[in-house]
């Protein structure tokens, strides 16, 4: 479909611009409503999430599903997808990495991503067809890289815990890459990572998780930046994808050569 992405960016961004100031009021915040395992979600992730979305469907006339309330089907037409709160562990205790999350799917592809980082004060977006730009200033293309002069980002995991991708198995991965990469990393805020890969500053990073609110607005800023998003066996990264593996050209690659020699998640259950 053709839509006129510039002013639904522009709207978006003053959106979140007007939230930041609650996001940053509400650091340290206690847990709220408990989640599956031992995730949970603040009054300020539920209240954010609130504000966002009335005035984006206000705004835009374009509905948003949101990670603590859903709402709009992902399948729609359009429709924003936002995490109020990513890295919300960190945010609940003190620490700077965390962020709002908020892509816009056309059909099920990420179009619009804006990645806003209040802490640090660092407003990344990305429009299809034009470049990754921070606090508006245009930021270089990704060029192809070595793994080897690379730092790298992985998820927070607990070696005993099972699922798709297993604790073991993710150690493994963490190995092989640590025996490759220049420097490992563990931010614990996946939308932090994938906004940095589309920076330059991550040669690579992988998501062992499935959630569309962490990725769709950081898909749309590493694929803007030239860089490759796709799952952890080599599939094009789409919304019902299980995980995402997003890197530089040529470091990409090698990141998918050593997760490939670590074998199937399976494997290690």
């Amino acid at each position: 479909m053709t839509v006129d992405l510039a002013p639904l960016l522009a709207t978006a961004a003053e959106v979140l611009d007007a939230a930041s100031t609650q996001f940053i009021a509400g650091h340290r915040a206690d847990s709220a409503v408990a989640k599956k395992g031992n995730d949970f979600a603040t009054e300020v992730d539920l209240a954010i999430e609130r504000r966002v979305v009335a005035e984006l469907t206000r705004l835009t006339g374009i509905g948003v599903h949101g990670e603590e309330f859903g709402g709009e089907p992902l399948d729609s037409e359009l429709v924003w997808v936002l995490d109020p709160i990513d890295g919300t562990f960190n945010y609940a205790a003190g620490l700077p990495t965390a962020a709002m999350l908020l892509g816009l799917l056309a059909d099920g592809e990420p179009v619009l991503g804006l990645t806003w980082l209040p802490f640090t004060s660092q407003r990344y977006t990305a429009m299809v067809g034009e470049p990754v730009r921070c606090n508006g200033e245009v930021l270089q293309s990704l060029a192809p890289s070595e793994l080897s002069d690379s730092v790298v980002a992985i998820g927070t995991f607990n070696i005993d815990s099972r699922g798709r991708y297993p604790g073991r198995y993710r150690m493994a991965v963490l190995e092989g890459l640590s025996r490759e990469c220049s420097r490992l990393r563990m931010h614990g805020a996946t939308g932090i990572d994938l906004a940095y890969v589309a920076a330059g500053v991550l040669g690579g990073a992988i998501s062992f998780g499935h959630h569309v609110w962490d990725h769709a607005a950081g898909v749309a800023l590493v694929r803007a930046a030239g860089g490759v998003v796709t799952d952890l066996a080599g599939r094009p990264w789409t919304v019902s994808s299980p995980s995402a593996l997003m890197a530089a050209p040529g470091v990409h690659e090698q990141m998918l050569e050593i997760v490939r020699a670590v074998g199937e998640p399976e494997d290690y259950a």
